[in-house]
């Protein structure tokens, strides 16, 4: 393609390519009657991303009775459109993870439909925005099954095989299997230092919060933890008028390895599920020990703004309001004053942290549970998962209770690596996860399969022997 197509092609080339692959068909699950309504065989919670497209790679499995649900409005799932502040994305644009080899729902042929060839090549890295302009249109091109605004307040086991989803403010659904699509925070919780939270809310946000920018013009802002995040929204304030922005470090050096490039390249990111055990914690606790470093265009842009300072070997010791209604922060090296604070201080993975589960977390077996334990406090946290990125359950609990519950978020991490919520590995965790909820969806139902299999008697030869004997003279 070295031209512009437009999309309107692009569109009529995605249902003829999916029409030739044949990727819907009848579906193998046989429907549910329950007296509370409708069971679907699969709920997915989050419509970003890897929810939207979970939904389509389910459909190759040939099971369409399936719903997604998502808290935000239509067009502002994820992080994209909401507290994402970089610029572009972090990842390679010749990334491709949520196509399943199909070229034509690249985002590669999106932007070439609109923007030909030569408009790729210029690309670097992928404009932030227009990655939430592709995910719209893949949701709208491939008419998936997306619910908005309806937030899912907690899973309740109604019997084995059965979950009811309580939804704020609306009726609960039912389903046989549910994928927690949630994203970078759906496995935990942001984290927040303890002494941070002594101070009045409306003098802190966490950066995967909404901030009122406008409010902020001419401010002084400092920002605790040098990730890749704290110079994102160092940029983005500085664009909006803040007055000076200072970024935090507790070492004493930038971080400057990012282990995602490595693993992409050798094949890690792929093939880490086949570890052994104690090379999976080996591995993690080596990536936890690096920050993701900024791109070097994105500390490039803050290092050079005016208003931007950067304290490396400051690690913040103690917050307290000041009479003026602004934050003293002390550090080893000096005090400060600022009139907001911004956390870039990461999350927290951890089943029993997340409300949705709260009916259920008990039965969730962690790493923790396993004799001794890792070691590693965060490693430990992780839920301890299963091939398919299923809830395993706790020793002595009730499996039925968690059985057809997935966590396809970034609490996978120890257990099936970087997968379910980073790009760079979603292209092999998709067909890994729909694979597992389709063959959980079959073998909960295999003794009657296997009846129906048994009796099926439908002829398909119709021919005779000895022949017709019109037709054996003619």
């Amino acid at each position: 393609m070295t031209g512009t197509v437009g999309l309107a092609a692009l569109e009529a080339r995605v249902a003829h390519d999916l029409e030739t692959l044949c990727w819907s068909g009848a579906d193998f699950t046989a429907p549910r009657a329950h007296a509370e309504g409708h069971v679907y065989d699969v709920v997915i919670v989050g419509g970003g991303q890897s929810g939207l497209a979970a939904a389509f790679g389910l459909r190759r499995e040939r099971v369409s009775n399936v719903l997604v649900i998502d808290e935000n409005p239509a067009g502002y799932e994820g992080p994209w459109a909401t507290y994402a502040r970089m610029i572009t994305l972090r990842t390679p644009k010749e990334l491709t993870p949520l196509d399943y080899g199909i070229p034509s729902l690249t985002f590669r042929a999106w932007w070439e439909a609109q923007h030909g060839a030569a408009g790729w090549a210029a690309v670097d890295k992928i404009p932030r925005g227009d990655w939430m302009a592709y995910l719209r249109w893949y949701r709208r091109v491939l008419d998936l099954p997306v619910r908005n605004e309806a937030k899912l307040a907690a899973i309740e086991p109604v019997e084995p095989g059965l979950f009811r989803l309580h939804i704020a403010g609306a009726a609960p659904l039912l389903a046989r299997k549910v994928v927690l699509a949630t994203g970078i925070q759906g496995g935990g919780e942001w984290h927040t230092p303890d002494f941070i939270k002594a101070l009045p809310r409306h003098l802190y946000a966490h950066t995967s919060e909404p901030v009122d920018l406008e409010a902020l013009k001419g401010k002084r802002i400092g920002i605790l933890g040098g990730g890749a995040s704290a110079f994102d929204n160092a940029n983005c304030l500085l664009e909006h008028g803040a007055g000076a922005v200072e970024v935090f470090i507790r070492r004493k050096e930038l971080p400057r390895i990012n282990p995602i490039r490595f693993m992409e390249r050798v094949g890690l990111a792929a093939r880490y599920p086949a570890l052994d055990d104690d090379a999976k914690v080996r591995a993690i606790a080596a990536f936890l020990s690096h920050n993701q470093p900024p791109t070097n265009d994105t500390f490039n842009r803050a290092a050079s703004r005016p208003g931007f300072a950067l304290r490396l070997g400051e690690p913040w010791l103690e917050v307290a309001e000041t009479a003026e209604g602004q934050v003293r922060v002390t550090t080893p090296l000096a005090t400060h004053v600022f009139d907001f604070l911004l956390l870039s201080t990461g999350l927290i993975s951890d089943p029993a942290l997340r409300p949705e589960l709260r009916l259920v977390a008990d039965a969730i077996a962690c790493w923790r549970d396993r004799a001794g334990g890792t070691g590693h406090a965060l490693i430990d946290a992780h839920p301890d998962l299963g091939p398919a990125f299923e809830f395993r359950v706790k020793p002595g609990a009730d499996p039925a209770r968690i059985h057809g519950l997935f966590a396809f978020n970034y609490s996978a991490l120890v257990s099936l690596g970087l997968s379910a919520s980073a790009l760079s590995g979603l292209r092999t965790a998709l067909p890994r996860l729909c694979a597992g909820v389709a063959d959980q969806l079959f073998l909960d139902d295999a003794e009657a399969n296997l009846a129906a299999f048994i009796d099926y008697a439908e002829p398909e030869f119709l021919g005779q022997w000895p022949l017709p004997v019109q037709e054996a003279a003619a």
